[in-house]
């Protein structure tokens, strides 16, 4: 797992112990940032459901003016912590040691440009973080959103027109506010 471009490039980041965590591939993350590259520069980003960071640090090593980390892990936090002193990116970052819920309610109409989502596959946890985004309408007018899940995982309906690419078992949803969250 490494930084692919930008300020932090070739930087190779720091999994989190165990397997409570399961980090975006190389190969996934490059093809998400390749849908997304003109929305980074300048970007406010928030990496929910952070992991080891390596999502919003990547988005900061390409021009993100800021990035908000998320994880309720403690181990996951401790790694957080360290890939993005590593990366060079901390003046730029925040980490928030709570869940997805509490932070997107504390977070009201904060207009994010881009959201990152990778929660555990297999649960209510996706569709219950869109809900709560559209809810307290922390996307900003022209965001945008990338789901990652596991191929069988189905986004709620309510959110239709997100574009769905499939990486092996792995699905990436993307959605623009201007297309899936009015």
């Amino acid at each position: 797992m490494r930084v692919i471009s930008g300020s932090a490039r070739g930087k190779i980041l720091l999994p989190v112990p165990g397997m409570s965590t399961r980090p975006t591939t190389d190969r996934v993350k490059e093809n998400i940032f390749n849908i997304i590259q003109s929305e980074i520069r300048g970007a406010k980003v928030l990496d929910l459901f952070a992991g080891t960071g390596q999502m919003g640090i990547e988005a900061l090593s390409r021009g993100a003016a800021s990035c908000d980390f998320v994880e309720h892990d403690r181990a996951a936090l401790g790694v957080i912590r360290k890939n993005i002193e590593g990366a060079r990116v901390a003046e730029r970052a925040r980490v928030h040691p709570m869940g997805a819920a509490d932070f997107l309610k504390k977070r009201q109409g904060a207009a994010y440009d881009v959201i990152f989502l990778d929660p555990p596959y297999g649960g209510k946890l996706l569709n219950e973080a869109l809900f709560a985004i559209e809810r307290f309408d922390i996307l900003s007018g022209n965001g945008i959103m990338i789901c990652e899940s596991a191929e069988p995982d189905r986004i709620d309906p309510h959110f239709s027109g997100g574009r769905e690419r499939l990486y092996g078992a792995i699905r990436v949803t993307v959605f623009r506010k201007t297309a899936g969250l009015e």
